[in-house]
């Protein structure tokens, strides 16, 4: 967390009050949470009446997925939910989720190699199948290998057929350009610890007059749409760390964007057949995302003897951890499997330095000469 965020957390905590109540300590609460919503909204270029607060990123990837498709489903023979083969699984898991339990069908719209969606195949879908189509949801940058995606061009397309546009854009704030009003999305979810603000905070900023069917029921906060007790001080924190992650973009984007730069390099001059994805032009990924695949190599055994000299990598989405098999995301742009079950993904941000970048170069080489010397003697041995 950034320091400000978290100082702003701790005395927050410090101060009872459920900002649904009315007496003295509800009413400071409550100013604490729209405060917060303002500052949220101005670092994020939507109006405070647009941010309806949730526990975080995957609440709201459901609350716009979910909530759209029941909200126009009832004008539609079967509704069709459109979207990309390379979103979170915050994302596809309640698609497919719809499809399984509520008569959806789904459209998975195709990439390209580096992970990019090919607005052209939207096209023809919409043409054929707006009335059909409940939403478009495809995400801002990929959170793997950090493509950026056409967002407002899909936006375009989709507004000249009158479909909504939800966008996950988690990875994207305090690192690109970002403005909800100027986008022409309709929804767009945010993550607290993806900017140094807390784990279990979020937000989904919807435009006003958009229809949503809530998917938790009870108080009736976050005007009907979410209900439950607002979490004053993760919210206050959430918005400190959101503003000052934007206010600070400009300049950490081109640091951390240099940093990845020498990270790529001391990983290829390391590693000469190591493989980047993802967009290979800097200006079209995430400035602090370098993922490989290493060839001849398990991701998961690269991961750990990394993490034993001190470096902290992923096989891909965090989310999906201790998973024993291939990124979705790899597969999609066409990556053979044996490929991609070697893949690593490099995270930076606001805290790292060039001695982390040292400490990689010095580790990969290494790791991955022992990795694949066990996967050699494994392959023998079932030989």
């Amino acid at each position: 967390m950034r320091p400000e965020a978290l100082e702003a957390l701790v005395d927050e905590l410090a101060s009872p009050g459920n900002a649904s109540s009315l007496h003295t300590s509800g009413r400071r609460a409550r100013r604490t949470v729209e405060e917060a919503r303002e500052r949220l909204a101005a670092a994020l270029g939507s109006s405070p009446s647009e941010v309806v607060l949730t526990a975080g990123g995957t609440e709201a990837d459901n609350l716009a997925v979910k909530g759209l498709y029941w909200a126009r489903q009832t004008a539609r023979r079967r509704p069709v939910v459109v979207t990309t083969a390379v979103e979170h699984h915050a994302v596809i898991d309640p698609v497919e989720w719809l499809v399984e339990h509520e008569g959806a069908e789904a459209v998975y719209l195709p990439v390209d190699a580096v992970g990019r969606v090919d607005v052209d195949a939207l096209r023809p879908v919409l043409a054929a199948r707006a009335d059909d189509v409940a939403l478009v949801s495809v995400m801002w940058a990929n959170n793997e290998v950090g493509t950026v995606q056409p967002v407002a061009e899909v936006a375009g397309v989709a507004r000249e057929h009158g479909v909504p546009v939800h966008t996950d854009a988690v990875q994207a704030v305090g690192w690109l350009p970002l403005d909800f009003a100027a986008s022409g999305v309709d929804c767009l979810t945010v993550s607290g610890h993806k900017v140094g603000g807390p784990v279990g905070a979020g937000a989904l900023v919807a435009r006003r007059g958009l229809d949503l069917t809530p998917v938790l029921h009870g108080g009736g906060q976050e005007r009907g749409a979410r209900s439950g007790t607002i979490d004053a001080p993760a919210v206050r924190a959430l918005s400190v760390a959101a503003a000052r992650a934007v206010a600070a973009r400009e300049a950490e984007a081109v640091r951390v964007a240099d940093l990845r730069d020498d990270l790529v390099a001391a990983v290829l001059d390391a590693v000469p057949d190591a493989v980047l994805r993802g967009d290979p032009d800097p200006a079209g990924r995430l400035p602090g995302n370098a993922h490989f695949t290493f060839p001849g190599c398990e991701g998961d055994s690269l991961l750990y003897l990394l993490d034993a000299r001190g470096v902290e990598c992923s096989v891909g989405s965090a989310c999906q951890a201790g998973v024993p098999k291939p990124s979705h995301v790899l597969l999609a742009m066409g990556v053979p499997l044996h490929d991609a079950r070697g893949a690593l993904r490099f995270s930076l941000g606001w805290t790292s330095t060039a001695d982390d970048v040292a400490a990689l170069a010095d580790a990969i080489g290494p790791v991955v000469q022992r990795a694949r010397r066990a996967g050699l003697s494994s392959a023998r041995a079932r030989a």
